[in-house]
């Protein structure tokens, strides 16, 4: 399993604005390839702005190219997430799953 990780930030004042986003178009995206297990969306506080880390779930780099196309490091970041986050993350870290417990 590997483990794709992706981070955006966004105002106070804005923050729901991104969850919104990835429940309602993000997620059943996701659901419809072949290869993705799930999906975790997790946010902090950074002084002035949130923080959100995206940690996506998928059955082998194989299905991660279903998804990314071969440029699999370049983050894929649709036009409603651009509107919804001040800054984010132009590229993306992958981690191969070791144990899960």
């Amino acid at each position: 399993m590997i483990i794709r990780e992706w981070r955006g930030r966004a105002f106070p004042s804005s923050a729901d604005a991104y969850p919104t986003h990835f429940r309602n178009h993000v997620v059943p995206e996701l659901q419809a390839l072949t290869g993705f297990i799930g999906a975790h969306l997790s946010r902090r506080t950074l002084d002035d702005r949130i923080e959100f880390v995206v940690l996506t779930r998928w059955k082998d780099m194989d299905a991660i190219r279903g998804f990314a196309g071969d440029m699999v490091g370049k983050a894929v970041v649709e036009p409603g997430a651009v509107a919804a986050l001040i800054e984010f993350d132009d590229f993306v870290e992958h981690y191969e799953v070791v144990e899960e417990i």
